[in-house]
């Protein structure tokens, strides 16, 4: 059972991680999207069921295996990082802490999403999108003309095992367009069938799909 499924997109090698995670191990980055941290908190306090409160330590663990094991010195945080501001000022010591001691030694850039702008007292660099050689880094997809790596949407596909249908966060990638998968714990998803992926994704797209094993298959429409 593999971890990692490697793959060329724009010319370049990339690493998709079971987490759902992405390395690029010619520049040393490795990008996540959509953390959410503080979804938990956020519904419960805007009167929403309650939720086990331990994705944020659940997500900051699996986070720092991704770094330890690529030996990454570029973070990027593809937007969605907090599941609102409050969420975001409101980080518990501990998680703040977690999160400073990930940050030490290496670059990070926060690019800011459709529920979060910079974080107002985590340090690293906050834009809107980021130019890595050829390719842009942002949250949602946009119709620019260049390749593009960006989240927004929690991509999910199901493959059938045993014959029994499973369904699993997923990275979605064409020639232009690379989507990744929701990062955080209690994040959901959207399923690659749902028109706003597929009028998004040329014909020939593939998913693969996170967790283990990894698969990579034409993408369910």
């Amino acid at each position: 059972m593999r971890n990692a499924h490697a793959f060329t997109f724009a010319g370049e090698p990339l690493t998709a991680r079971a987490s759902g995670a992405l390395h690029w191990p010619a520049r040393d980055v490795l990008v996540v999207s959509d953390l959410h941290l503080g979804k938990a908190e956020r519904r419960a306090r805007r009167g929403g069921s309650l939720l086990p409160p331990y994705e944020t330590e659940d997500t900051l663990a699996r986070l720092q295996s991704d770094i330890l094991e690529t030996g990454a010195a570029h973070v990027v945080c593809l937007g969605d990082s907090f599941d609102d501001l409050a969420a975001a000022t409101g980080l518990a010591p501990r998680h703040r802490d977690w999160i400073l001691r990930l940050m030490s030694g290496r670059a990070w850039t926060w690019i800011t999403g459709n529920h979060d702008p910079a974080p107002p007292d985590l340090p690293g660099d906050a834009t809107e999108a980021l130019t890595l050689g050829l390719i842009t880094l942002c949250h949602i997809a946009t119709d620019a003309d260049r390749p593009e790596i960006s989240g927004h949407y929690h991509p999910k596909a199901a493959i059938r095992v045993r014959g029994r249908a499973i369904s699993r966060p997923c990275f979605l990638r064409d020639a232009r367009r690379l989507i990744l998968p929701a990062y955080g714990t209690y994040t959901g998803g959207l399923r690659s069938r749902d028109a706003a992926l597929t009028a998004l994704m040329a014909p020939d797209a593939r998913a693969i799909l996170a967790g283990q094993p990894m698969v990579e298959i034409p993408m369910p429409r």
